[in-house]
C-alpha cells in the first residue's frame, strides 16, 4: 500500500505542480514564470467561457434578458468589489496566454513538428493569440472606465466590422472572417468526437476520463456557438451592411427564436462553460514546458 501511495501522490496536483515550479524558479525562473502565467491564462480562458456561458443558460431560463457578449459577461463581474479584481487577474491572465500561444505557434513550445497537421496547428494557435491578446487589451480598457461604468461605451462587434469596411477589399476580408470563423466552429465540433484530450494532460486515469468527456462537450458547444457568429459575419461582408454583423451573445440569442430555442440554447450555454471549465483543467494538469521553445 505504501508504494501505491507513493506512486499516486507524484500525481496529486498540490504536490506536482507546486513543488515542481518550486524547483524550476530556484534553476530556470525565467520558465517558472512563463508557466505560470500560461496557468494563469488558461483559466483566465475559463473565466471567460464560464461567463459567457453561464449568461447565456441564464437567458435560456428566462433569468437574464439575453445572452452576453464576452465583454458584456465579464463586465457583470465589476458590479461587486471582487470582480474587480477578477477583471485584472483576467487581463494579465489572457496576456499570459497570449504569449504562451506565442511560444507554441511561432517557437513550437509543444515539439509538434513541421508536417502539414502540426502546421495547421501552429497557426491556429497564433490567431489564438492574436485574438485573446486583443481581449486582454479589451479588458483593461473596461475596467479604465469602471468609474462610470453606467455610461460607459464599449465598441460594438458592427463598429469594428464597420471599420475593416472601409478598408480596401473591406467586404472582402469580412467574408473571409465569416468564413474562417465557420471552418473552426466546424473544426471545433468535428474535434469533439476524433480528438483524444487526454494525450495534452498529465494526470491518473479516472481524471483524464471525465476530462475528456468535459473537453468533448466543452468543444462541441464553442463550436455550435461560433457557428451564427461566423454565418452573421459572412451575411454582413456579402450584403456589405456592417449592422448585420453579431456579436456571441446576439449571435446565440438568434437560436432563442427558433423552434425549441431555449432547449437549443441552453444545450449549447452548458457546452461553452464546459469549455470554460475545461480551461481550468488544462491550467492545472496539462504539461507547459516554455524553455522547449529554445532547445533545438
Amino acid at each position: 500500500m505504501a508504494g501505491e501511495a507513493a506512486a499516486i501522490s507524484p500525481e496529486r496536483p498540490g504536490s506536482r505542480v507546486l513543488s515542481r515550479l518550486r524547483r524550476r524558479f530556484a534553476t530556470q525562473p525565467w520558465a517558472a514564470a512563463a508557466e505560470m502565467a500560461a496557468r494563469l491564462g488558461y483559466m483566465a480562458r475559463g473565466v471567460v467561457y464560464l461567463s459567457v456561458g453561464l449568461i447565456a443558460l441564464l437567458a435560456a431560463a428566462g433569468l437574464a434578458p439575453r445572452p452576453a457578449d464576452t465583454l458584456d459577461a465579464l463586465k457583470a463581474w465589476a458590479r461587486w468589489p471582487p470582480g474587480v479584481a477578477l477583471l485584472w487577474l483576467t487581463g494579465l491572465g489572457l496576456y499570459g496566454f497570449a504569449g504562451w500561444r506565442a511560444l507554441q505557434s511561432l517557437f513550437d513550445a509543444d515539439r509538434q513538428g513541421s508536417g502539414a497537421k502540426a502546421a495547421a496547428s501552429r497557426l491556429g494557435q497564433a490567431i489564438s493569440g492574436l485574438i485573446y491578446g486583443s481581449l486582454a487589451v479589451s479588458v483593461f480598457g473596461l475596467i479604465d472606465t469602471l468609474h462610470d461604468l453606467r455610461h460607459a461605451e464599449v465598441e460594438k462587434t458592427s463598429d469594428r466590422v464597420a471599420t475593416v469596411m472601409a478598408w480596401p477589399l473591406g467586404p472582402k476580408l469580412v467574408i473571409a472572417l465569416g468564413l474562417f470563423i465557420l471552418a473552426c466552429g466546424a473544426g471545433n465540433a468535428v474535434r469533439a468526437f476524433v480528438d483524444n484530450f487526454g494525450s495534452t494532460l498529465k494526470c491518473q486515469p479516472n481524471v483524464t476520463r471525465w476530462a475528456c468527456n468535459l473537453a468533448r462537450v466543452g468543444y462541441f458547444g464553442r463550436g455550435v456557438a461560433m457557428m451564427p457568429v461566423g454565418f452573421f459575419m459572412l451575411r454582413a461582408g456579402w450584403h456589405q451592411r456592417a449592422a448585420e454583423a453579431r456579436d456571441v451573445g446576439s449571435a446565440l440569442w438568434a437560436l432563442h427564436s427558433q423552434v425549441f430555442g431555449d432547449g437549443v440554447l441552453a444545450l449549447v450555454a452548458l457546452g461553452v462553460a464546459a469549455f470554460g471549465a475545461f480551461a481550468f483543467v488544462e491550467a492545472w494538469y496539462r504539461p507547459i514546458r516554455p524553455e522547449a521553445a529554445l532547445q533545438d
